[in-house]
């Protein structure tokens, strides 16, 4: 029984561990989601760029 628990233990821990990274990567993806739409709404390209009209673009 006691080996039972202790491996059990030792699994949630690595899985806890684990997700660590997944949050982190949530994280840094919905702050460059956020960027990209700030650039959009200053007149840039998502990449934060400053977008130009093409010549024969009325815009």
């Amino acid at each position: 029984m006691k080996k039972i628990c202790s491996s059990l233990l030792l699994l949630v821990s690595l899985l806890s561990l684990s997700s660590c990274n997944t949050f982190i990567g949530l994280g840094r993806d919905i702050e460059r989601l956020g960027e990209g739409m700030q650039n959009k709404a200053d007149g840039k390209t998502w990449s934060g760029n400053q977008s130009q009209a093409p010549a024969d673009s009325p815009y």
